[in-house]
């Protein structure tokens, strides 16, 4: 665990802008994350935001094979790291704003859950908008898209997207509190992005 905190301190160093938070999710969080995923059902999960793998340990301990476990990370050395640590699952370099053409290219289908880490409400409002239209382009009918949060309100436009969600968990252990979200996107609904209804580009 310090070695991870000075991993990601060393990180936000050199450049703040692309580390959402300085601390390691508290093994809490984490397992609270891994709860919200489906259990049993066909499909891979995939982990938005791996960092220094705090969640992915704990989605594997919850009993997702690693074979069905996908982490896309951005940075390449915190890539480099999940990659040594976690050998037996698939950690992809990339960025979740074209989340579709990512897992298209590595076969990737179908997804029955996404958990993110991401830092969303550090971040502009069209990004949070993009980023949570990729990932419901990507997602099976009713699967869920679980995310964490420190802020005290959704960190997904709710509204804009066409999804459901609410808070499933709060966890006071961690440092900062932190709450877990679960949205969905009703059965049959189409993807709303900006003011318009419409299927994202899979080739973004």
């Amino acid at each position: 665990m310090l070695k991870d905190s000075r991993l990601l301190f060393k990180l936000w160093l050199k450049n703040p802008r692309s580390i959402g938070a300085v601390t390691v999710s508290s093994s809490e969080l984490a397992a609270a994350m891994a709860r919200q995923i489906p259990r049993g059902g066909e499909g891979y999960v995939v982990e938005l935001g791996g960092g220094t793998g705090a969640v992915t340990r704990a989605i594997v301990a919850a009993g997702i094979p690693p074979e069905k476990l996908i982490v896309v990370e951005r940075d390449p050395m915190l890539h480099k790291h999940l990659v040594e640590r976690f050998p037996g699952v698939r950690i992809l370099l990339g960025d979740a704003l074209h989340l579709p053409s990512l897992l298209k290219r590595h076969g990737i289908v179908p997804v029955k859950a996404i958990v993110s880490s991401l830092p969303l409400l550090s971040l502009k409002k069209s990004i949070q908008l993009r980023i949570g239209a990729q990932a419901f382009a990507v997602l099976q009918p009713g699967a869920p898209l679980i995310q964490f949060t420190y802020g005290l309100f959704s960190p997904l436009p709710r509204g804009r997207l066409g999804i459901t969600g609410g808070v499933e968990e709060r966890v006071l252990q961690n440092l900062p509190p932190a709450s877990v979200w679960r949205y969905c996107r009703p059965a049959g609904s189409a993807i709303r992005h900006g003011n318009h209804r419409s299927k994202l580009d899979h080739a973004a």
